[in-house]
């Protein structure tokens, strides 16, 4: 039997909001992501609270997510929705 279908894995990542590092432990991943980060994250980033008419500046750190996904794809010389032809 010939394979009509090679599904393509994509990692799709993201990174998480910038807060305090403080905070940055418990942050989780969106839905059906994993956190490959450790701890508080990654300390490189700046985040910005509006204190009344002034907005400051201070170091944050952010967690990186990532999530396999399958992208449905023909093999070679086949192609259509149920990957027919040759």
């Amino acid at each position: 039997q010939v394979k009509k279908q090679c599904d393509q894995k994509l990692l799709i990542r993201m990174k998480t909001k910038c807060v305090p590092c403080s905070l940055n432990l418990d942050t989780p991943c969106p839905a059906g992501y994993t956190k490959i980060t450790n701890g508080t994250g990654l300390p490189d980033c700046r985040y910005y609270p509006e204190i009344k008419t002034h907005t400051l500046s201070f170091p944050g750190c952010w967690h990186r997510c990532v999530k396999e996904f399958e992208q449905p794809e023909c093999c070679q010389g086949h192609w259509g929705p149920d990957c027919m032809g040759k």
